[in-house]
């Protein structure tokens, strides 16, 4: 392609908004255009990329026995009443009604659609196992869209569905599925880690993995064991933990109230009453499914809400608004304390092991000194309800646990009959009874992944793209678009190039050298040819960006050997 042909709007600055450095050289270089929040145009550089990265994944989709299929983005609503996801899906999922007041949703998943489907179509064990899958434009409500590609609202995305008569062959493509994505990534060139992780709102009653793309940009916390290799994010990840705590309470002082004067956060109480974090008890109140919980942690711990939510077995939790912290414990928010609060109460297992610590007194600008579980106040369970954090040791072998952001590209998923059962995806076995299909769903973020890999490619200047996945491999910049025999070399060995079949990009504009080489760096291609003043002895600079950075004066043969070699 000459770059004359070709829409590449390339910015000297971008635009304020953009955070992450990603986001930014995405936008300088052409790739994508904002229409609104968390909604982007992919200009034609943008696309190319897209469009290579489905050739990747269909390539390893079809090797593992799936065949593609396009499922409709409008969705009957009624499809997630029955599954039960309509309500318990939450604000990101967009309705809509037509004109006929029915009401549909647009998909950002579509587990629903496809189990309505094989329903129909599959009756019998002779039909199984069926393995299917789709890229298509997904929608979220993103309550904040940011960082470009990797929180939108409208997103490009890979979503396969497994169909088998029981769980053992469940099992085997799960595996197959791993294993296809773990290929996928490492084509995409991409450092990036398997981790355990929570169903979160597609569900399932199975195990689940998702894969992480390691960058500091990243919004997710991944937790591992140098030693034994365990990785988790931090939803999910355990730990070693100390032994309940005895509820031998007879040498703890009776509680003592302390006047805390606008006294409410953990870091101001600890600083007012000069006491380590660790002493206190932090209660936060929740919602679950309509009834309010406390749960009660170190003050230097966090809640972990997944933990919290599956001990309730709880279809939705959430925080307490203000007004219902003060209905709840008679106080401000800040000032809320176990003791005393007439509603359920569960203790962070290391929170039962401080003995005599300081709480809120649910009395607005007072706290407790020596409360006690188990005397002033009764746990309905004790148990793990905290995030990970530095210092704690690996459950299985003890190692210190390490801690690194990443970009969640894939996540793959046991459902068994979650969907199945609600929607009458049924068959008849060689016995003649009817069973629930199970399934398995597995997805990409495929416009995400586009955003993890650029994340990743970073230079001083731009992107540097894998070869696999760049829009153009090669890109030849004559230096003077005013001298003919550079012209002439640089259109003889982009002729060739393009017979060959490779992807190479021609800077024909008539602009200065300086601009050429800067929308060059932006632009990324892994290989660049400069034809300039030795274009006359038939010779170029060679500039491989992937390897050492180094110009290197070569013929014009070699350069094209030397493309041909390694370009697929």
């Amino acid at each position: 392609m000459k770059q004359t042909e070709i829409l590449l709007p390339t910015l000297r600055e971008a635009p304020s908004e953009a955070e992450a450095l990603s986001h930014k050289l995405l936008l300088r270089g052409g790739y994508i255009r904002q229409l609104a929040a968390g909604i982007y145009s992919f200009l034609p550089l943008g696309y190319r990329v897209l469009r290579k990265l489905e050739q990747v994944i269909r390539q390893e989709m079809d090797a593992a026995g799936f065949n593609e299929l396009l499922m409709p983005a409008m969705q009957p609503a009624e499809l997630w009443e029955q599954s039960g996801r309509y309500n318990e899906y939450g604000p990101e999922l967009i309705r809509l009604e037509d004109r006929h007041h029915r009401g549909f949703v647009l998909g950002p998943t579509h587990e629903e659609v496809i189990a309505t489907l094989v329903a129909a179509e599959v009756d019998s064990y002779r039909k199984l196992p069926l393995r299917l899958y789709q890229i298509q434009t997904k929608f979220r409500d993103e309550r904040r869209p940011r960082f470009g590609l990797l929180r939108g609202r409208e997103f490009l995305m890979k979503d396969a569905y497994s169909f088998d008569v029981d769980w053992e062959g469940l099992d085997k493509t799960y595996q197959s599925m791993v294993t296809a994505y773990n290929r996928i990534f490492e084509r995409c060139g991409l450092r990036f880690r398997a981790v355990e992780a929570e169903a979160g709102s597609i569900g399932g009653e199975g195990e689940t993995l998702e894969f992480m793309a390691l960058a500091d940009i990243g919004e997710d916390t991944i937790v591992t064991c140098p030693t034994c290799h365990y990785a988790a994010n931090l939803e999910k990840a355990i730990f070693q933990q100390p032994e309940e705590a005895p509820h031998a309470n007879e040498d703890i002082p009776l509680m003592e109230a302390v006047h805390t004067p606008d006294a409410k956060t953990i870091e101001e109480v600890s600083a007012f009453l000069g006491e380590a974090p660790r002493v206190l008890l932090k209660t936060m109140i929740y919602i679950a499914d309509n009834y309010p919980i406390a749960v009660v942690v170190r003050g230097d711990h966090e809640v972990n809400e997944f933990k919290l939510k599956n001990a309730l077995s709880a279809a939705k939790l959430e925080l307490a608004d203000l007004e219902a912290v003060e209905r709840l414990s008679g106080a401000p928010h800040g000032f809320a304390g176990p003791a005393g609060l007439d509603i359920p109460v569960y203790l962070d297992r290391e929170a039962a092991a401080v003995r005599g610590g300081i709480a809120g007194a649910n009395r607005k600008d007072y706290h407790v000194r020596h409360v006690a579980a188990g005397r002033d106040f009764n746990p309905v369970q004790i148990g793990d309800f905290r995030n990970a954090e530095a210092g704690d040791c690996c459950i299985h072998c003890g190692s210190e646990l390490a801690f690194n952001r990443g970009i969640e590209i894939g996540h793959v998923f046991k459902l068994g009959t979650k969907y199945s059962k609600p929607l009458g995806a049924v068959f008849t076995n060689a016995d003649g009874k009817e069973e629930p299909i199970i399934m398995g769903c597995y997805g990409i973020g495929v416009s995400r992944l586009m955003s993890a890999v650029a994340e990743q490619s970073l230079s001083e200047t731009g992107i540097i793209w894998p070869l696999n996945i760049s829009p153009y491999q090669v890109h030849i910049i004559p230096v003077s678009a005013a001298d003919e025999q550079q012209n002439q070399l640089a259109g003889e060995l982009y002729r060739k190039l393009r017979n060959a079949g490779i992807d190479v990009l021609l800077d024909d504009r008539d602009e200065r050298p300086g601009v050429k080489f800067k929308d060059a760096d932006l632009i990324g291609a892994p290989f660049r040819v400069i034809v300039g003043k030795a274009a006359s002895d038939r010779q170029v600079e060679w500039l491989d960006r992937l390897g050492s950075g180094e110009k290197e004066l070569i013929g014009i043969e070699e350069a094209f050997n030397r493309i041909a070699k390694i370009c697929p």
